[in-house]
């Protein structure tokens, strides 16, 4: 069952521009992601509009939830992936949410995320 779908459309320029500060890098995204992200600000991108687009489906925007709650990576085909830590993690198993399905797409200047949060049937 659909517990919650989230979506977000974010200009990589803006992130590029706020990972030129090595303070958004460290506040927003875990080290892992850190790792992940290197250079390619594309990826920055994608992972900070799918960290937007999960704040949608818990339906909280960031009011209680830190963006480094939410950790995006990719498994060996590329395909992305997220973890949630400490209130973020609450608030989703609070919720009912125990899948998430996530999609990424960039073009040069946008990159959007598509997230679904899935439960169980009732």
């Amino acid at each position: 069952m659909i517990v919650g779908i989230g979506t977000d459309l974010i200009e990589v320029e803006r992130i590029k521009k706020a990972c030129s500060k090595e303070a958004f890098l460290m506040r927003y995204f875990t080290l892992e992601e850190r790792k992940l992200i290197g250079s390619n600000y594309q990826r920055a991108a994608g992972n900070f509009a799918v960290k937007e687009a999960v704040s949608k489906v818990m339906g909280t925007g960031f009011r209680g939830i830190a963006l480094n709650e939410i950790e995006v990576l990719r498994d060996e085909l590329g395909k992305p992936y997220i973890n949630l830590y400490e209130r973020a993690g609450e608030r989703a198993a609070a919720m009912g949410i125990l899948r998430w399905h996530v999609s990424i797409s960039n073009t040069k200047m946008l990159a959007t995320a598509y997230v679904i949060g899935e439960g169980e049937e009732k």
